[in-house]
């Protein structure tokens, strides 16, 4: 059982919400709204998760009542079957509750948007490079469970077993939002299955999170700002494999970003899944400036910096998953590289909003 029981609670204005729907509304209304993109794009997507989040909670307002007369109704007939009916329902909404307050707590500006996901194995050879791909296996069922969808950019594979790097994206409402408590390095302790003296080994690696761009928004970058390579690609072999060169390397000159794609056939499509990739690098390295401007004037809570070590996951001598952040930890070790990794990142999420 996990330790720190994660508690939810959000105030919910619904008349404020309203309100402000109506304004909007009015705004719209008003001759010329359409002449400015720029100005016009910021408040439909306000109006777009606003109506969202209203209409949310009046279908939950609703059912929880349908399922109070229903609970009143079993009850009053001493209707065993009719009162079984109304627990499940009661349980369906306090998860849909929960799961509410939870989209609500995430009002980045990106969280909307589907993550751009990179895992990259830290020293220590083949031990790392298996770790990294325990912990891509991890996120790729975390995804599945989400009801999300995956798509793999690139690939790296390891030199004996596991992987040196790779790069996939998750694509789902707040997918962002959620993962990006999950950048920085993590820790694997366990008995090394690739040494025959059984000794207990230490493996690190990296996961960085950026918000995939939609089309609309504009990163300038120029064409003499890039050094575009192409290789062929790497694959297990086979008379259809590494004839041409249709992978693609970017490399963007002024910040020294290199992002990279092989996964498709086609040169062009590997082309533009590195230009995403490069896009929302580039993005996120503007905002982390823009952070660390405020983080300097203002005393941060927050005191764990990008990249710094987040959490361990001890499979000898004990089991054990523990977050360094929230000191929220799990016994099922098995069950959290399966993809039960919600708790940590709830709980991180209700420690920066509590």
């Amino acid at each position: 059982m996990e330790k720190n029981s994660i508690n939810c609670e959000v105030i919910f204005d619904l008349e404020t919400k309203e309100n402000r729907l109506q304004e909007i509304e009015a705004l719209i209304a008003k001759p010329g709204f359409w002449d400015i993109p720029e100005e016009t794009k910021g408040i439909m997507q306000e109006r777009t998760r606003l109506s969202d989040q209203v209409d949310r909670f009046r279908r939950l307002a609703h059912d929880l009542e349908e399922s109070g007369i229903l609970l009143d109704l079993a009850v009053e007939e001493s209707d065993a079957k009719t009162l079984e009916e109304a627990e499940k329902l009661l349980k369906s909404l306090d998860a849909r509750l929960r799961k509410f307050s939870l989209d609500l707590m995430l009002d980045g500006d990106d969280d909307r948007n589907n993550a751009i996901v990179s895992i990259n194995a830290g020293a220590g050879g083949t031990e790392a490079q298996d770790w990294a791909e325990m912990l891509f296996r991890m996120y790729l069922r975390w995804v599945e469970r989400k009801g999300y969808a995956s798509e793999v950019i690139d690939y790296q594979p390891g030199e004996e077993a596991g992987l040196k790097s790779v790069t996939f994206t998750a694509a789902g409402n707040y997918a962002y939002g959620y993962l990006k408590s999950e950048i920085g390095v993590h820790r694997l302790v366990r008995i090394s299955p690739f040494n025959a003296s059984g000794k207990r080994h230490t493996s690190f690696a990296s996961v960085f999170v950026y918000p995939e761009l939609d089309n609309e928004i504009v990163i300038d970058i120029e064409d003499k700002d890039l050094r575009i390579d192409t290789f062929r690609a790497s694959g297990a072999g086979g008379q259809h494999v590494n004839k041409t060169s249709s992978a693609i390397r970017i490399t963007h000159l002024p910040t020294g970003i290199v992002v990279q794609c092989q996964q498709e056939k086609s040169q062009h499509r590997n082309k533009d899944m590195a230009m995403k990739v490069l896009r929302a690098r580039l993005y996120q390295a503007e905002k982390e400036k823009q952070d660390e401007k405020l983080r300097e004037i203002h005393d941060n809570k927050d005191d764990i910096a990008w990249g710094s070590q987040i959490r361990s996951y001890v499979m000898h001598p004990y089991q054990l998953v523990k977050d360094h952040r929230t000191k929220i930890e799990s016994g099922n070790v098995n069950s959290v590289l399966d993809g039960a990794i919600d708790p940590f990142i709830e709980g991180l999420l209700l420690a920066r909003h509590a």
